[in-house]
């Protein structure tokens, strides 16, 4: 965190590491992810179908720190459709390369980091905490329950717990960056 916090590219690139972190959606989602599937004064990511690798919708609880970097981020590309566009046009999201050659540019090679990574570590940690149920774990990252049995009859989203597990990671991540945590 501490790093990306130190990142000198687009600023946009900046929001969306951060977001990686502190959401942990697939990255192609974020990348074209459209200003109309936020509402801001609620919290709330609305993830379209035709947009998630499983094809079906999929709400995101934005903590305080995502709704943050996100009107920081509207300022600059709210009078766009996409959040995180193209350097070259507006009406192409942000490269699937940027974000990982961002890791790079702050020295984390493939091994160490990739933008899809930020999945596993938040999964293993939150689970690790012991804090959450691990349901409401797989979730937050539009996980689906591989046994058949079990996916047909546990449909709930585990909302409530999700919004407080979100509110309590990004505070996790703020820790972390100043470095009161290990």
């Amino acid at each position: 965190m501490r790093a990306i916090d130190g990142f000198e590219g687009q600023a946009t690139t900046t929001a969306a590491l951060k977001l990686l972190a502190l959401l942990f959606p697939r990255p192609g989602e974020l990348r074209a992810a459209h200003w109309s599937a936020f509402n801001l004064d609620e919290g709330l990511w609305t993830v379209l179908e035709a947009r998630m690798k499983m094809r079906r919708p999929h709400r995101v609880p934005l903590p305080k720190q995502a709704v943050a970097i996100l009107k920081d981020v509207q300022q600059l590309t709210g009078h766009g459709t996409l959040v995180f566009p193209s350097i070259r046009s507006v009406l192409s999201p942000m490269s699937e390369n940027t974000l990982n050659a961002a890791l790079r540019r702050l020295g984390f090679t493939k091994d160490e980091m990739t933008s899809h990574g930020f999945r596993a570590s938040a999964s293993s940690m939150l689970n690790e905490s012991g804090f959450w149920h691990p349901d409401a774990i797989e979730r937050q990252p539009a996980h689906v329950e591989e046994n058949s049995v079990r996916r047909a009859y546990a449909r709930g989203e585990h909302w409530d717990e999700r919004v407080r597990m979100m509110a309590w990671w990004a505070d996790r991540l703020d820790e972390l960056r100043a470095g009161n945590l290990k």
